[in-house]
């Protein structure tokens, strides 16, 4: 007499099959991560092109393959090709700030010194009680920043260059996906959300939450930090200022993070022209400052994302910063979308706990 068949739970199939599914993703996520970069931005220019991949496709009868080209090709033209340009002359710049720093033809504390002899004696008096008057100190530090920043700058190009290979594999395995995600990102967008175990309008207020702030953080946070920075390298190439682009590519990174902008470069500047007697130059720089560069983020942003997409400054600031240290550069695009969809999240649970 055959013993009978052990019994088992209920849904222990299921459960081997969802950790199966765990596993492979788990597998397929770290096979991928090699090209984590290529794909993230891939997805996000995507993302921000989308609309103008449909309307291509629109207007040529639907012909999504036809139109996903046009689309990689507008792409290449006005994002990719300025940014290799830019990011060549700014390795120039960067080791050519680094040659004179180490050289000693650029100092900082000779320019903090004429700052400070031209002060009143009471704010000097002020200053050396914060310690803000020893000029051996001060310029070590800001020389040592100076010279870390530019050679990290000059050794990132360089590192590119040695590893030719690597980056040419990244960037056409971008420009691929790009491609497909534009053609077929619909669908595949569709397939994504029904396959997530959630109520059809969780899913949908994710989905649309996760568009929004990517579109946002592009086209609100990147697009307007890029023309703060082109201004401000304008107006310092126009005073003559040294090295005017690795300056706007500063201005153009302090300007991702709310609450501090590009302010923090161009103001110390004026300052120090107006101590040192070129008046004229210190206030055409703090006007071109506050009426030009500090109003492009009030006029542009709203225009380019909206109001009502914005998370507030601060929730912005510590994501942005908590996402730069902990993935690299690529965390000021991903922390702000973490952040946004924590808040969708617990948005959408507090909406169902009061249901």
């Amino acid at each position: 007499m055959s013993s009978p068949a052990p019994l088992r739970a209920p849904g222990f199939e299921d459960r081997v099959f969802l950790g199966l599914v765990a596993a492979v993703s788990i597998a397929f996520a770290w096979i991928l991560w090699p090209l984590a970069g290529a794909l993230l931005w891939g997805t996000v220019i995507a993302i921000v092109f989308a609309p103008l991949q449909r309307r291509l496709a629109h207007g040529l009868g639907q012909r999504a393959t036809v139109a996903a080209l046009i689309t990689l090709l507008i792409v290449i033209v006005i994002v990719i090709l300025p940014l290799t340009f830019v990011g060549v002359l700014l390795a120039e710049e960067a080791s050519d700030v680094y040659a004179r720093l180490r050289s000693g033809e650029m100092s900082p504390g000779t320019y903090l010194r004429q700052v400070l002899d031209a002060l009143p004696g009471w704010l000097v008096g002020l200053l050396d009680r914060f310690g803000l008057t020893d000029v051996g100190a001060i310029q070590q530090r800001v020389t040592s920043a100076l010279l870390q920043g530019s050679q990290a700058i000059a050794a990132r190009a360089v590192s590119i260059g040695q590893s030719t290979f690597d980056f040419i594999v990244s960037f056409f395995v971008m420009l691929y996906v790009l491609f497909f995600l534009l053609r077929d990102g619909d669908l595949l967008s569709e397939r994504l959300a029904a396959a997530v175990p959630l109520r059809p309008e969780q899913r949908r207020a994710l989905t649309e939450k996760f568009t929004v702030v990517i579109r946002a953080t592009v086209k609100g946070s990147i697009v307007v930090a890029v023309v703060q920075g082109a201004l401000g390298g304008l107006i310092f190439w126009v005073q003559g200022i040294h090295a005017p682009l690795l300056w706007a590519v500063v201005m153009a990174v302090l300007s991702l993070l709310p609450a501090v902008g590009a302010a923090l470069v161009w103001l110390p500047v004026a300052i120090y022209f107006l101590a040192t007697g070129s008046v004229w130059s210190g206030v055409l720089l703090i006007a071109y400052g506050v009426f030009v560069i500090g109003l492009v983020d009030n006029v542009l942003r709203p225009v380019l994302v909206g109001k009502d997409t914005r998370m507030p400054d601060y929730v912005v600031l510590v994501a942005t910063l908590g996402g730069i240290a902990v993935i690299g550069i690529n965390g000021f695009v991903i922390g702000p979308v973490i952040a946004a969809l924590f808040i969708a999240a617990w948005d959408i649970f507090t909406a169902s706990r009061r249901a």
